[in-house]
């Protein structure tokens, strides 16, 4: 294994890949003298500038390195050169998944209790622990999840808006055999107002109960509907579907020196490899794009997609400034004692996630990608924080069956749909493995890329088509949260 990595040739620092005198490993150092205010270059960009005077071989980070961000920028100088995307190499793949009646297709067929406002969530628990008497997803299939959240009332603009947009999103989303949809009866969300979101749905796998129109017990009412969408989800099967139908979100949490090295890099080649074979994948974390929009940018397939990111970027930005916040001090404590010393350095590791396919169109925040017409497949952009529960969820949201989540220094978590967790390092894999789904870290012991693609996209093939359950799916995580920048009445 060598000892350190100098990402690209222009770059004027290189990343220790194992323990180095006075250079942790995932950390970085200087490659030749640097002198105060000059720019740091990683990536063959820039990640900041130096403080003060660096010395060849000294630990570069945050004491010594500054970000370069500020406010919003002219983009005008850039030009929409998509390249041709990944050639498919072999022939139209498949996988096995729940056809539903809109055209979309589902990788689990779990039965989901969704409140319309807080008030309910009791409910809804209830619910699903008195229901909990039908046999079990490993006997039958098919589970039984809640989901709570405090939104639904005394939200106001676009808070209630996001609030009514992710709660529809997941009522129509193909993962579910089953909806209750589950309301009060005086919430802002009001439900009859909220079922016209839905459009023209499918009343047998959507179902509505409104606590306060129950004669009698709410509860028993919500329990008997349960056990009626339960009986028809078992009744659905799981045949063989082009790959096509997959859509997949690109997520990255806990992030370290390593994540734009292996496992960012790892999701970058799948997504190539998905969209080549007609999926969609999806990258979000907008303030996680800011110091590498412009390679974003260059890659929009039209002059519409490309004001489409730049509009994305910069009222991402303004969202920032108008709370009175700097737009670039974004890497947590996480990032830093991971190796991570500004956003820039962060953007740059955190986009190899979207390989080098064309973007093929910008997706705001509650948008549906099933809903866009025409449906277009490849990459796109959403827009949405990069908050790993929020993001998540936006991605879920959007129509992702999976999220495919790195990470370097570890996480629990998973949004409502499965959410398969890649380690930037073999360490993390070997001390959590009730947290880490697949190991990228082997990319530093010289295993080839192509080797490892191969590995993981049969991995993810057998999480999508149900042989494999997520860590997550194993633990009974599955949560969301909803974007919220306004007041509370």
């Amino acid at each position: 294994m060598k000892e350190f990595l100098q990402i690209n040739p222009a770059d004027t620092v290189a990343v220790a890949l194992k323990d180095l005198p006075g250079v942790s490993a995932g950390h970085k150092f200087a490659l030749r003298d640097i002198a105060e205010g000059e720019d740091i270059i990683k990536y063959g960009n820039p990640i900041g500038h130096a403080t003060r005077p660096i010395a060849k071989g000294e630990l570069v980070n945050h004491n010594n390195i500054a970000t370069n961000l500020s406010g919003t920028l002219d983009y005008s100088g850039i030009e929409a050169a998509p390249p041709a995307g990944v050639e498919r190499k072999e022939a139209p793949l498949t996988f096995w998944g729940y056809p539903r009646s809109d055209g979309q297709v589902g990788i689990r067929n779990d039965i989901w209790v969704i409140p319309t406002v807080g008030c309910v969530n009791g409910i809804c628990r209830q619910i699903v622990e008195q229901a909990t008497p039908l046999p079990s997803r490993e006997r039958s299939g098919v589970g039984l999840l809640y989901f709570p959240h405090n939104y639904g009332c005394s939200q106001l603009g676009e808070d209630h808006e996001n609030t009514r947009k992710v709660l529809r999103d997941m009522a129509l989303h193909p993962n579910a055999g089953g909806v209750l949809i589950v309301g009060l009866g005086c919430e802002n969300n009001q439900p009859r107002e909220f079922e016209k979101l839905l459009g023209d749905y499918d009343r047998q796998r959507i179902r509505f109960l409104i606590s306060q129109e129950v004669e009698g017990d709410e509860v028993e009412a919500g329990v008997a509907i349960v056990k009626e969408l339960y009986a028809q989800a078992q009744t659905c099967e799981r045949v063989p579907v082009p790959l096509s139908h997959l859509r997949v979100g690109l997520k990255c949490g806990g992030s370290d020196g390593f994540s734009g090295i292996t496992a960012n890099p790892l999701l970058g080649a799948f997504s190539d490899w998905l969209c080549a074979q007609g999926g969609s994948t999806i990258l979000t974390e907008v303030p996680e794009m800011f110091g590498a929009e412009h390679l974003l940018m260059r890659r929009a397939v039209s002059d519409e997609v490309l004001q489409d990111t730049i509009r994305l970027i910069n009222d991402f930005k303004e969202y920032y400034l108008s709370h009175g916040q700097p737009v670039g001090e974004n890497p947590s404590p996480g990032n830093k004692a991971g190796g991570i010393s500004t956003l820039e350095e962060k953007a740059l590791g955190c986009t190899q996630k979207s390989g080098m396919s064309p973007v093929m169109g910008v997706l705001k925040y509650g948008e549906r990608l099933a809903a866009l017409e025409p449906q277009v497949g490849g990459l796109h952009l959403l827009s949405a924080p990069g908050n790993d529960l929020v993001a998540s969820t936006a991605l879920a949201a959007a129509g992702c069956q999976l999220v495919l989540f790195t990470t370097g220094r570890g996480t629990p978590f998973s949004t409502f749909v499965p959410t398969l967790k890649v380690s930037t390092n073999s360490d993390l894999a070997r001390r959590k493995p009730q947290w880490i789904d697949f190991d990228a870290g082997v990319l530093l012991e010289d295993v080839p890329m192509d080797e490892l693609l191969h590995r993981f996209s049969g991995f993810v093939m057998d999480v999508a088509s149900g042989r494999i359950r997520t860590t997550a799916e194993q633990h009974g995580n599955a949560e969301f949260a909803i974007f919220k920048t306004g007041v509370t009445l």
